[in-house]
């Protein structure tokens, strides 16, 4: 970092997905600027400070060696919100912004209670110039609303003056530190240049110039909501076409491969699976559908809103299709579900597509040994909003209770013990593990007719069907 630069100090307010990676990325690249990560959330901040990196509260591959090489150096995690804004040049507010569920706009509006209450605390803690930096993703001009809020300070007596920058993130779950290492831009939207520049020095220590865009706060904020759309909306298409590849015995990989070599489309985005999931893509389409209706753009607003119900729709088809393939029913059946983060190489379950599918095969009556590697199993039970029960006896057969309708849930330690009695297995995440599964050892576990039912396209069909299984891959028509 340069001696003349104006930042010295950071605050970020927030430590999960995004503000914990982003904060560990800039101190690793920027050793003379202090970067500090607050939260109200002592849990959390202890899990960041923990000793033993593998507990670090967000699992990230590279997280642990960045944060082992900054943390204590300059990079540092503290529940005193207060004291860090104050000696803070730049706060980031990188909180949770998830959709209402109720009142004005329930169910699509983004719910803006904890950015509010950040800027508040700003407004109250900071002194001097402090430049405020909106990470959380966010409607379209909420930056008006932040700046209401730190203007009614009264500056004449307090000696304190803010600018307001719009720093939206692009990373993908998995890759996080790679992509902020190698970003594709920067995306840096304010009104005050001075301030742009400031932000801009801290990037620019590893991030080539070419790369920061400077634009004004209501396209930065758009542009954020408007990426996430067009990539959901990619996912939503290709599983479109699967469920029409399946019907037509054409396969939808060979599909994709076709179009993706077209270089107006690229390869990106096209892999068929249960749909999409993770904080933002349906959060931000459903904040992009609410204020298109706002602003009087009705059929604007239908046509996103149709990349969400096309989401849903693909992971209720998917449970419909295992009710129908084992005879119509699943109630005291064991289904063994392979994956429960929304995506590979990521702890998060936040709107993970395991959660629909799982919900709607429980309605069924189902029995479910659910594995993943990285996902706790009390975080499973909060998803379901069903406390895990003790594994049930391989061998012994549906209970009563199970054939009476009883549906239950529990975690397994490997990928054997899940399988083991069961009449069927769901990949419902693309973990690497599973792509390496030996199922000719796997499939005498299993009870005959069994079935793989493998919705994100990584086993090998003819290995599954060798060992005696039936077999049914997202895309995949009968020739």
């Amino acid at each position: 970092m340069s001696s003349n630069s104006t930042i010295r100090s950071i605050c970020c307010i927030g430590a999960g997905y995004v503000g914990g990676p982003t904060m560990a990325v800039i101190a690793d690249r920027c050793p003379d600027v202090k970067v500090t990560v607050v939260d109200i959330n002592q849990d959390r901040i202890a899990a960041w400070n923990h000793p033993d990196l593998s507990k670090l509260p967000v699992y990230e591959p590279g997280l642990d060696a960045v944060v082992e090489r900054a943390r204590g150096r300059n990079l540092f995690f503290s529940t005193a919100v207060e004291e860090t804004i104050a000696s803070a040049d730049m706060v980031f507010i990188s909180v949770n912004t998830p959709t209402k569920t109720r009142g004005l706009g329930a169910g699509q509006a983004s719910d803006l209670r904890w950015v509010e209450a950040c800027a508040r605390t700003v407004a109250k803690e900071a002194t001097g110039h402090t430049i405020v930096v909106e990470k959380s993703t966010l409607p379209v001009r909420t930056a008006e609303a932040v700046k209401a809020i730190l203007g009614s300070v009264d500056s004449s007596s307090e000696q304190k003056t803010f600018s307001v920058l719009s720093n939206p993130e692009f990373l993908a779950e998995g890759t996080a530190i790679r992509d902020l290492a190698n970003p594709d831009r920067v995306l840096i939207g304010g009104e005050n240049a001075e301030a742009i520049d400031a932000l801009a020095e801290i990037y620019q220590q590893w991030v080539p110039e070419e790369k920061i865009l400077r634009t004004n706060l209501w396209s930065s904020e758009l542009s954020k909501l408007t990426a996430n759309a067009f990539l959901a909306q990619r996912i939503s298409s290709i599983n479109s076409v699967a469920a029409l590849c399946e019907a037509t015995g054409a396969d939808v990989r060979e599909v994709a491969k076709a179009i993706g070599t077209d270089s107006r489309i690229g390869p990106k985005f096209l892999n068929a699976g249960p749909g999409f999931g993770g904080s933002c893509f349906q959060k931000d389409i459903l904040n992009l559908v609410y204020l298109c209706r706002h602003f009087g753009l009705p059929d604007v607003a239908d046509y996103w809103e149709s990349v969400v119900l096309l989401n849903t729709w693909q992971q209720h088809r998917i449970a419909r299709l295992v009710v129908q393939k084992l005879f119509g029913t699943v109630t005291g059946k064991r289904l063994a579900i392979l994956g429960f983060a929304f995506k590979a190489d990521t702890n998060d379950t936040r709107e993970a597509p395991a959660i629909r599918i799982c919900k709607d095969l429980l309605e069924e009556g189902a029995q479910l040994a659910i594995h993943d590697p990285k996902v706790d199993p009390e975080q499973i039970s909060r998803d379901l909003n069903l406390i895990a029960s003790q594994a049930p006896e391989e061998d012994a057969g549906p209970t009563r209770g199970a054939l009476s309708g009883e549906a239950t849930w529990w975690p397994s330690p490997d990928v054997a013990s899940a399988i083991r009695g069961a009449d069927a297995v769901l990949i419902l995440t693309e973990w690497q593990q599973y792509r390496e599964l030996d199922w000719s050892t796997l499939a005498p576990l299993m009870r005959k007719p069994a079935w793989v039912f493998d919705a994100r396209g990584v086993v090998d069909p003819k290995q599954v069907e060798s060992g005696g299984l039936n077999v049914w891959r997202v895309g995949e028509g009968d020739a």
